[in-house]
């Protein structure tokens, strides 16, 4: 099995086609310079890599196709790609290591729109090392999709400005840019929540963590991408109920996304259990989404309401009594 370092050297030469130098892969790596050649022969067992003036490369595949693109395509491209690079907030070392590959492609026949796509992902790698919120960003979207690939759950943590951070459990369906008004371009995933059919659009800057689960899902046929809810829907209820629960699951909370709530808070007990806190609008939609949670949660107050959920439960038993 590779080595962790051996494995980043790996994905690094992978993303620098052109080849590195022994001083500039130490740098990227943040070890000393003497230990890249132990790491190179280790590397040299699994891929064949090789060095030609003082560059350590990846030797090309035969199976390998090129790329050719005309002088157009080649500047339509550059123009593109410039326009990728400075839409978004966070950069991403895949887009500056696709570039370099295609760059590659270019140098024979449009070798000056070569070199700037080349400097367009040394910029990006830069931008990259200097902000540190882009490493954690893009390690998040990895994690999405992985997630979405391998069609898999995956539980993620929110940190949304005004509210404690909020778990929520997701299949995730699309991942792209979404517009706002404000001119923003955020990279979104759009997905259904685990236990319900509401699909909803999250901004993956605002995830702070995503575990994949062991289980997985389906993307339906006839979907439609992206729908984007408006958080300004939420407002003031003038019936609320103060609803404390106990949960056996955490994602059953995924099935009050669509009831009007305030912030809801959690104590964990040491069964493993938890119980949540929040003020709830009081509705029949409350009542269906509470039952729609089978034994996994259970009401513990206010005592009224919960008599009067019984009460319902009774009424529709006795339908089919």
């Amino acid at each position: 099995m590779k080595g962790e370092r051996v494995a980043q050297l790996e994905l690094l030469l992978h993303s620098h086609p052109e080849g590195l130098r022994r001083a500039e892969i130490a740098r990227r790596l943040g070890v000393h310079r003497s230990t890249i050649s132990r790491y190179v022969d280790d590397l040299k067992q699994y891929i064949d890599i090789y060095e030609e003036n003082n560059l350590i490369k990846i030797k090309d595949r035969e199976e390998d196709e090129n790329i050719a693109l005309s002088v157009y395509e080649s500047l339509a491209f550059n123009l593109s790609a410039e326009m990728l690079a400075t839409s978004t907030e966070f950069q991403n070392p895949h887009l500056a290591s696709g570039l370099r590959k295609i760059a590659m492609n270019m140098r024979s026949y449009a070798p000056k729109i070569s070199e700037n796509v080349v400097s367009l992902a040394e910029q990006i790698d830069k931008k990259i090392q200097e902000k540190k919120e882009s490493s954690k960003f893009n390690s998040i979207l990895e994690v999405l999709i992985d997630s979405w690939v391998s069609g898999r759950i995956v539980r993620i943590v929110q940190s949304l400005k005004g509210f404690d951070s909020i778990e929520t459990e997701l299949a995730p369906y699309f991942i792209g840019f979404r517009e706002e008004e404000s001119s923003r371009h955020p990279i979104s995933v759009t997905g259904r929540l685990r236990h319900t059919t509401e699909i909803i659009t999250i901004d993956i800057s605002t995830i702070t963590s995503a575990i994949i689960l062991d289980e997985t899902y389906t993307i339906p046929d006839n979907l439609k991408p992206f729908k984007f809810p408006d958080r300004e829907e939420r407002y003031e209820a003038i019936d609320m109920v103060p609803l404390s629960l106990k949960l056996k699951e955490r994602s059953a909370m995924n099935v009050f996304h669509s009831v009007v709530h305030g912030s809801p808070i959690f104590e964990k007990q040491s069964d493993g259990t938890l119980i949540c806190n929040m003020d709830v609008e009081n509705s029949i939609e409350l009542y269906l989404r509470i039952i729609q949670c089978g034994d996994s949660v259970e009401i513990l107050g206010p005592d009224s309401f919960r008599k009067k959920f019984c009460k319902m439960l009774n009424k529709i038993l006795a339908l089919y009594q």
